[in-house]
């Protein structure tokens, strides 16, 4: 293959690759934001795994809830649940 080619073909796959990456985390950044019920105050309604209750909590930029104990399995589940907008919510 021709190195101009290749280099056209390697730099036209990264800046779509970039571009794919780019819309998926406004999306999920979305979703994160729109896809819950809240509350009266703004906070999103979900059910904590660690504790088994129903919580209204507010998110950070990375969609995690103000509870979130880094290291704790169930917490560390329930972000990410968070960030794919599959969390159990009421």
């Amino acid at each position: 293959m021709d190195d101009r080619l290749e280099r056209f073909v390697r730099t036209t796959f990264r800046s779509a690759g970039r571009r794919y990456a780019e819309a998926r985390r406004a999306y999920r950044a979305g979703r994160v934001e729109s896809d819950f019920p809240k509350d009266e105050a703004g906070k999103v309604r979900i059910v904590c795994r660690r504790e088994a209750d129903r919580r209204a909590v507010a998110l950070d930029d990375e969609g995690r809830p103000d509870c979130f104990e880094a290291g704790h399995p169930d917490c560390e589940g329930c972000a990410e649940d968070v960030r794919e907008g599959v969390v159990e919510t009421w």
